[in-house]
């Protein structure tokens, strides 16, 4: 069987692909590696799966020098001869894609790039998967669709039409755009709305690697909103397995299109993920208290109950084993790939 995971040079992309390749699927990943967050890292997390970074040339597939079922190429979504030629010459059996323009602050000083991703290059997927159908597209959304949401935990079901960024706002259009092509062409499509993901090999513009590069250097750590912050942060290996159960599992009614929650299920204080982080750490946190920031919301919770019942989706790591590995991780990353 063979699956295309776009995004996979990224921090969920390389955990996703790790998992189809311990099944023995052939994975072709995609990536551009842009530079929104230090190249560096994302060619790290490629040379961890054996694709060499002297080897990587645009729109050409390389293979992996340590698994015979991993190849990869380097492309933009919105390149979409390049891209129809791809679904053409491979016959995709699955494709996940998990490439995007991240970022909530991000998305308010740089709303164009947002546009081009995660709107004309999801465009992009949807028509190749229109005239090239794999068996399955699952496409990555995000909690953010709930915006300012007062009623907790979020459900599937609930209204999404307050978003309070532009990052929200693509997020929510491509579930709408999933929505319309499977109604249309028949493509069976999973859209899993991902919550606050942490662990080794994470974005370093998110908390939980701002937090620990931070307090590894002696360096004060913004805490917004006074601390008065609750995210679910859920652990990169269950969200990895979700999304792997997700993706093979067959649909048994006449729905082609569904839309699931993937958490923790459990909401945590972020002065509490401070403290357990400089547990494991060692060190303590110098706090700065700073009001919310534009495009935030105060809590987020995911009720998992849907994709539960689905795919018997429990998560295996409460926040304190979680924070073990991150920190262990990122402790050896800290003193040999990346000491300043």
């Amino acid at each position: 069987m063979k699956i295309l995971i776009t995004g996979s040079a990224g921090f969920i992309g390389y955990h996703v692909v790790k998992k189809f390749l311990d099944l023995g699927f052939e994975v072709v990943g995609l990536d551009n590696i842009n530079d929104y967050y230090s190249p560096r890292l994302k060619y790290l997390r490629l040379g961890e799966l054996g694709i060499l970074r002297d080897k990587i040339k645009w729109y050409q597939i390389i293979k992996s020098v340590s698994s015979i079922n991993y190849r990869f190429i380097r492309m933009n979504l919105e390149d979409k001869q390049q891209l129809f030629s791809l679904f053409q010459d491979e016959s995709f059996d699955y494709v996940i894609n998990l490439a995007a323009q991240a970022g909530v602050r991000y998305s308010i000083e740089n709303p164009d790039v947002y546009m081009q991703s995660n709107i004309v290059g999801f465009h992009y997927i949807l028509e190749a998967c229109r005239y090239f159908p794999p068996k399955h597209l699952v496409h990555a959304s995000s909690s953010s669709v709930y915006g300012s949401n007062a009623k907790i935990p979020f459900s599937e079901d609930d209204k999404v039409d307050s978003p309070m960024s532009l990052y929200a706002v693509t997020k929510k259009s491509n579930e709408l755009m999933a929505h319309a092509y499977s109604h249309l062409y028949g493509i069976p499509i999973t859209c899993l709305r991902f919550f606050t993901v942490y662990g080794p090999w994470g974005r370093p513009d998110m908390a939980p690697m701002i937090f620990a590069k931070a307090i590894l250097n002696h360096k004060p750590i913004n805490v917004f909103n006074n601390g008065e912050m609750e995210r679910d942060f859920t652990y990169v290996d269950d969200i990895a397995i979700g999304t792997q159960r997700a993706c093979l599992t067959k649909f048994e009614s006449d729905s082609n299109y569904r839309i699931f929650n993937i958490g923790n299920g459990t909401p945590i204080n972020l002065l509490e993920f401070i403290e357990e982080l400089e547990k494991r750490l060692g060190k303590s946190a110098i706090k700065i208290f700073l009001p919310m920031q534009p495009g935030d919301v105060a809590k987020t919770w995911a009720n998992n109950e849907t994709l539960s019942n689905y795919i018997n989706y429990t998560p295996q790591y409460t926040l304190s084993n979680g924070i073990i590995h991150f920190a262990d991780w990122y402790k050896e990353y800290h003193k040999n790939i990346f000491q300043e």
